[in-house]
């Protein structure tokens, strides 16, 4: 049941944050620069980005753990959406597809599964950083 009600949660989140009426498009640069993200929001993605890179560090193999930690920083990204206009459309445009890959490392089924979507979200943490500061 917990569950449930965050995936509505994160759903309505989504739809209610999203405004690039669903077409997938390819990241573009602020004419040639970074993209601007607001401090409350950068800084859950930064996290997930040092809990990945710890993850990938480590020992560790518990991916189920990384994903819900991922996940649980994705929610809190999403509950502090508070940007609006061209930044907010692009981010969102790497948002979408790096949550989606959050998701589907929850569900791997097994480990190598599991690593080959690590380190898809690996590069997508470097894509985050090559178009948005």
């Amino acid at each position: 049941m917990q569950r449930s009600i965050k995936i509505l949660i994160i759903l309505f989140l989504l739809i209610g944050c999203n405004s690039n009426d669903g077409k997938a498009a390819d990241l573009e640069l602020n004419n040639g620069a970074k993209w601007q993200v607001n401090t409350e929001m950068k800084s859950y993605i930064l996290r997930g980005d040092e809990i990945l890179s710890t993850y990938l560090s480590g020992k560790s193999k518990n991916y189920r753990a990384l994903a819900e930690e991922l996940k649980n920083q994705n929610i809190s990204l999403i509950k502090s959406c508070n940007m609006k206009g061209k930044s907010h459309d692009e981010l969102h445009k790497w948002l979408i597809p790096h949550m989606e890959l959050v998701e589907q490392l929850l569900n791997a089924n097994d480990l190598n599964e599991a690593e080959t979507l690590v380190f898809q979200l690996e590069d997508s943490y470097n894509t985050y950083h090559i178009y948005f500061e």
